[in-house]
């Protein structure tokens, strides 16, 4: 298998991550771009079938040095403006609606701290199985299902969800809301 095949196809992944961690479609770009160099130079060492999950953990741990260098992510403020997009949508009520919950779902997870953010973005948008997380993160994966709980409670804390229906609630209006990268970041 050559790089080609087996990295290249994971770009959009690797590019979803990346923005999740560094909350900034240009930090992101960087970083992808960095991690696609180091893929490249490390490449002999790789000897899986599949490039995914050793591609976002190059992508992860190239999020990490780049926030150690640049800045604190806790003292990253999330900038409407760049974010929101309007959109031309006949109903414009459901459009406000729509809008505001991606909105919603889109500060919850910005606002959780970077190692639970992390998980859910790795679970919850690239589907990757818990396993694959703890591999990455280089942590158990007992970790990575604590991790999980805890952000899932913030989430639905944050958006408002009811004890009696769980995260499932949260989990249903992330799902809903960011089917796909772009649409929950614009």
């Amino acid at each position: 298998m050559n790089f080609e095949e087996a990295v290249l196809p994971h770009i959009d992944a690797a590019y979803n991550l990346a923005r999740w961690l560094t909350r900034n479609d240009h930090d992101a770009q960087d970083v992808v771009q960095e991690s696609y160099l180091r893929a490249l130079k490390s490449f002999g060492g790789f000897h899986g079938s599949d490039g995914r999950p050793w591609l976002l953990t190059i992508v992860r741990n190239t999020c990490y040095t780049w926030l150690k260098r640049h800045r604190s992510p806790k003292l990253t403020e999330f900038d409407e403006a760049i974010h929101v997009r309007q959109t031309d949508q006949p109903d414009p009520e459901a459009s406000l609606v729509r809008s505001a919950q991606k909105r919603l779902v889109r500060e919850s997870l910005e606002s959780l701290p970077v190692e639970f953010r992390e998980v859910m973005v790795m679970r919850e948008l690239e589907e990757l199985s818990y396993k694959e997380i703890a591999a990455m993160a280089g942590i158990p994966v007992g970790t990575v299902m604590s991790r999980l709980a805890r952000a899932r409670k913030r989430l639905q804390a944050s958006l408002g969800g009811e004890r009696s229906s769980g995260s499932t609630k949260a989990l249903s209006l992330i799902s809903q809301t960011c089917s796909e990268q772009a649409e929950c970041m614009s």
